[in-house]
């Protein structure tokens, strides 16, 4: 006997899914039933980003996919993207929160302004997000939100990358007593190195010490992280709420 993930009839909202892991969502999602929206920043580029995927997926199922642009840091957009939201699907069913930005440097050298960027789009992002998300969504909904292995390690340069995730993983373990109330579930992932086009550019003296950690012996792949992301919006989580479920290859460093 199979067992199937069908998310027909279901809408999901995931942020900064132009590229990278979050684009990779959006297409899990969509290949499991659901309508999905993209969120983007907003610029020329993540715009044409956005529809891209969009375009894609419609052409496999018409009008399942569309792009709603919002720089999630700001409150205002968000509260805008979510009306757009409501009024084109009346209501959502599963809230990833995936947008995220780095600007590494040491305790001592980074600037207020690179402290207050990080924060702004990778905590209080995902907190204007799953508040006014959770004005719309449906009763027996779930979020889930990217932590980090940035989180738990404490990576060189990160003070405010490293604080962000771990605030967005008590955030979520908040929210799981919370929602529970209309039997929406919150969760937290924590990612360790994926190949991305971020992780690209990791010099590869570093990426050779950081494979030691990893007891898989290599990297993950952006399938394998939207994978546990689809699992944990679906009926097959239906008793996990409040967890950070780390996706790092087995990292003990």
């Amino acid at each position: 006997m199979s067992i199937a993930i069908d998310l027909k009839g279901k809408t999901a909202l995931i942020t900064g899914a132009s590229q990278g892991i979050g684009a990779q969502v959006a297409r899990t999602f969509h290949r499991a039933g659901a309508n999905v929206v993209i969120n983007h920043l907003g610029t020329p580029g993540t715009t044409a980003d956005a529809q891209a995927i969009a375009d894609e997926l419609n052409l496999i199922r018409t009008d399942s996919a569309s792009i709603a642009a919002a720089n999630v840091a700001e409150p205002e957009q968000v509260k805008t993207m979510i009306a757009e939201v409501q009024a084109r699907h009346g209501g959502l069913d599963y809230l990833v929160n995936n947008a995220a930005i780095i600007k590494d440097r040491t305790i001592a050298k980074m600037s207020y302004e690179e402290w207050d960027a990080v924060i702004g789009v990778n905590l209080s992002g995902v907190f204007y997000c799953c508040k006014h998300a959770l004005e719309i969504m449906r009763e027996g909904g779930a979020i889930v939100s990217f932590g980090s292995i940035a989180a738990i390690q404490g990576f060189f340069g990160q003070a405010n990358y490293a604080s962000a995730k771990a605030g967005v993983q008590a955030m979520m373990r908040v929210l799981s007593r919370e929602a529970a109330k209309k039997n929406i579930r919150a969760n937290a992932i924590a990612p360790g190195v994926i190949d991305t086009s971020m992780a690209a550019t990791i010099p590869e003296s570093v990426r050779a010490e950081m494979l030691k950690n990893v007891p898989l012996n290599r990297f993950g792949t952006t399938d394998e992280v939207a994978n546990v992301v689809l699992f944990l919006c679906s009926p097959l989580a239906s008793y996990v709420t409040g967890q950070t479920i780390e996706i790092n290859g087995g990292w003990r460093g």
